[in-house]
Order: structure tokens, then C-alpha cells, then sequence
């Protein structure tokens, strides 16, 4: 097993990142706290750089290659905020990129990843394996291939979400008791779970999921990595990766309480919430936490908690049946 990060690994990544990464804010709502009987603070990284998280562990990893490893570029696999993450910060820094993304990603990734200056190649993600084909222009190339959750810096990069979170909730006098994070190959969750307990280790953290594609959930049950049988057809287009990832997963397994699955109405109420109440575009896949709340998929009563809102990059034509 390759090295795993730490929560100084984290430290590291938010010193690294803080010159091009946005301090993004951490939303209340008194509504909201009514609804659930807790004090819920959101993570709002739609306003994030890219309209997502996934910016943090791009810069943080591609920040990290050298000279040489620059001037060759980089491959990425993503359905789109880990692409448009990816292409942003090779950008910034100068060098190629390749994004493989899914034919069924959202136009509006596509064109922001392109507008970024990457060079995008689409396939099947029914009938193609998009690690395969990633590896393969990676291998053509001599491009560094950059995963988009099972790699040491994009874990720590990610991290910084949560170490924000510590920072903002302790300069109120406050530790979480319970965070709830998305979840799709666990990178984001890895990183924040180091962040976390490192100031606040009684904390409980919660992967959240769609319905059949709850492979977290199962597999901290299960004890072990356990793959979802369906590829694709959720509304939450970011969060399908087939099995947890083998490093994430060993980061995660002794720091996360469970997993919670939300349904696509309880998603679809969510992102309509959201807009209506405090203003801000979700994307499916970001609201994912927010719906647990709103549904009470956990008892958090009398709790301070942490939502991880990871992303706003919908389809304006979705977002606006998801609104009506």
C-alpha cells in the first residue's frame, strides 16, 4: 500500500493552494436548523474555483510535479469537476492536459473544461473503461496520469475543505459532532475525515450517497471494498464511481461512522431548497448531504453539524426543472 496522507499533509496542501484556491463560506440558516432540531453549518463550494472542491487536490497535486513532468502534461478521467479542477490548475501552471470524460457528462462541464484549455476525449461509460483509456494516452504521451480521488495529494488537497470547516466552526467557540460528506470514489471524504479529527476526534462523519449507488455505505458495513452494480442512469452524475478507491478507502474505514443513501426526489428537493432558501446553484451530486438533512436520514437533534455542499455545476436546463 503506497503511503497514506495526514491531516499535516493537509496543513501542507492549504498552504500550498491558499494564493489560487477560494476560502469558501460556511452557511446557516435559522430554517434550516428548525427543520432538523440542529446547528447546521453548509460548505458552500459551489463558490469554490471551477464551481467545485475538486480544485483543491487538482492544484495541489499538479503543483507538485516537476519541470520536466510539467512540460509533458497531464491525463485526467472525470464526468466533469474533477476535469474542469484538473484543466483549470494545468492551466495556472502552464502545461497540457487531457481530460477523458463521459458522453453523458453534463454539456456545461464539457464546455467549461475546453474553455479552460484542456483537450477533451469522450467515451462510452457503458461499454469503455475509462482508466484503460486514460492510462493508455497517459502511456502515448509520457503525460502524468492524475486520478481523481485515489492519489496522496488530491486526498490532502481535498482535505483543506474540512480543515476549513474546523477553523471557521472553532473561531465561533464551536467542534462539530457530526459532518456529513458526498461521496463518489472517497477522496473528498478522506481528507476531510484527516482534517477533522485532528481537532475534533469525537466527531461522527457520514458518507452520503444516491440509491443504487451506495457502494460507501456497503462497504463500511461489509468491512471491505464492494462495487455498485449499476454504471450510470442518477441524477447525481458525480458521485458513480463503481467501488470506493483502495487508498481512500484505507483512509476512511477507521474514521467514518457509516454511510447514508438519499433517494433522487429527496436530491431533486434538496437542490429546489437551496436556490429557494439560501440563494446558491447545487448541482445534484453536491446536494446530496443537504438531502440527508432535509429527509432526516439521520437524527441529528440537538447536534453542531457539518454539510459539505461540493459543487454547483448543473445543467441550466436540469437546474431549471429542478427550481420550477
Amino acid at each position: 500500500m503506497p503511503a497514506l496522507p495526514t491531516a499535516a499533509d493537509v496543513a501542507d496542501a492549504a498552504r500550498l493552494i491558499a494564493p489560487v484556491a477560494r476560502r469558501t463560506p460556511l452557511l446557516s440558516l435559522p430554517e434550516l436548523d428548525a427543520i432538523t432540531g440542529a446547528r447546521v453549518f453548509l460548505k458552500a463550494e459551489p463558490l469554490q474555483r471551477t464551481g467545485s472542491f475538486k480544485f483543491r487536490g487538482a492544484y495541489n497535486r499538479l503543483a507538485r510535479l516537476t519541470d520536466q513532468e510539467r512540460r509533458a502534461g497531464v491525463v485526467a478521467m472525470s464526468s466533469g469537476n474533477h476535469a474542469q479542477g484538473v484543466a483549470t490548475a494545468a492551466q495556472l501552471l502552464g502545461m497540457p492536459a487531457v481530460i477523458v470524460m463521459p458522453k453523458d457528462s453534463p454539456a456545461l462541464k464539457r464546455e467549461r473544461t475546453a474553455a479552460a484549455g484542456a483537450e477533451i476525449v469522450l467515451y462510452d461509460r457503458e461499454k469503455e473503461d475509462r482508466v484503460a483509456i486514460a492510462r493508455q494516452l497517459a502511456a502515448d504521451r509520457g503525460a502524468t496520469l492524475v486520478p481523481p480521488y485515489d492519489d496522496f495529494y488530491i486526498m490532502a488537497g481535498q482535505g483543506t475543505v474540512g480543515r476549513e470547516i474546523i477553523e471557521e466552526l472553532t473561531a465561533q467557540g464551536l467542534l462539530p459532532d457530526t459532518v456529513l460528506v458526498c461521496c463518489s470514489g472517497g477522496g473528498l471524504l478522506a481528507g476531510v475525515a484527516l482534517a477533522v479529527h485532528d481537532r475534533a476526534p469525537k466527531a461522527k462523519l457520514y458518507s452520503v450517497e444516491p440509491e443504487d449507488f451506495d457502494d460507501h455505505a456497503r462497504s463500511f458495513e461489509a468491512g471491505k471494498r464492494v462495487a455498485n452494480v449499476k454504471l450510470g442512469g442518477s441524477l447525481c452524475d458525480g458521485l458513480l464511481a463503481q467501488t470506493p478507491g483502495e487508498l481512500t478507502f484505507a483512509v476512511n474505514q477507521p474514521h467514518v461512522a457509516g454511510g447514508v443513501t438519499v433517494s433522487e426526489d429527496e436530491v431533486k428537493r434538496a437542490v429546489n431548497f437551496a436556490f429557494r432558501e439560501l440563494k446558491l446553484v447545487v448541482e445534484p451530486s453536491g446536494a446530496v448531504p443537504l438531502a440527508a438533512l432535509l429527509s432526516g436520514r439521520l437524527d441529528v437533534r440537538g447536534q453542531v453539524v457539518a454539510a459539505v455542499v461540493s459543487g454547483g455545476n448543473v445543467d441550466p436546463a436540469l437546474f431549471a426543472k429542478l427550481v420550477a
